[in-house]
Order: structure tokens, then sequence, then C-alpha cells
């Protein structure tokens, strides 16, 4: 899928007709394109045909999940994490000199793999960057009665 709309549409038109029967759907659109209101309504619209829908919009974009592992080189990159979060070029400006830096010329999704598995080695240090996943991580908690 290429960008939020497509997403939206493929959500809400062709999953629940082939997919129905998973028990939790998480969504993590960039934050620019989906606002609290939009993803409240969302996972409203899923849970009346009787689906579990978690909306997580990632502050600012979905790169910011790959860039939590690699402190020390946003550090010498003369980059502080609030600046980062609040970077609305964040994938062009940061991320793709990440990319470079860290030396994988995988540009595409091998790439962006290994730097998320390298953030989901440390959630608690995830959880802190990216308070939107500490949230959601409750909000499912909650869900499944384990709060």
């Amino acid at each position: 899928m290429q960008g939020y709309a497509q997403a939206r549409r493929v959500i809400v038109e062709l999953l629940p007709l082939r997919h129905r029967w998973f028990d939790l759907w998480l969504f993590f659109p960039d934050a620019d394109r989906a606002s609290s209101d939009a993803m409240r309504r969302l996972e409203a619209d899923l849970e009346e045909q009787g689906i579990s829908l978690f909306c997580c919009p990632a502050e600012p974009e979905v790169e910011i999940y790959a860039c939590a592992a690699f402190l020390r080189d946003l550090r010498d990159m003369k980059q502080t994490w609030d600046g980062i979060r609040s970077n609305p070029r964040l994938k062009e400006e940061i991320f793709e000199p990440l990319l470079d830096r860290i030396g994988t010329a995988d540009r595409t999704d091998e790439g962006r793999r290994m730097m998320i598995a390298r953030s989901l080695r440390n959630l608690p240090l995830l959880f802190r960057l990216c308070p939107e996943l500490k949230r959601l991580r409750d909000r499912i908690a909650a869900h499944l009665g384990e709060a």
C-alpha cells in the first residue's frame, strides 16, 4: 500500500471481508495524516463491524521507531530526540541520513526491518522515547483484561 488514504480504504473495505477472524488489528499511520479524531472514528467504524482495531499514529512518522535504537548515532549527527520527534521531514532529513551513517545501503524494506528489529530489542527504551507506543500497549492490555 502507498499512503494513508489507500491504507484506510483497505482497512475499511477489504480487510473485514478477508480477515474478520483476526482478534486484534493494529494500524500505525504517520501522525501528519492521522488526526486523533480520524483514528477514533476509524476504530469506531470497525468496532461496529465487530473488529477490534487499535490505531497508533506515529509521531511524527513511522520511521521514528526505527531511529530509537540509534541514539548515539543521532547525537553524533547533532540531533536531539525532541528535535527528531518534532521534525515534519523526519524521513528525508534524519532517517535517510541515519541509514547511510549506520552503513545499510538497503534503503528498502530490509534496511528498515534491521533498524526496527534493533529498536524492538529494548522495549522499555522504545516505550520511553515513543510514548504513543506505551499508550497503545496499555490500551491493548486493558482490552484483553490484563490491566
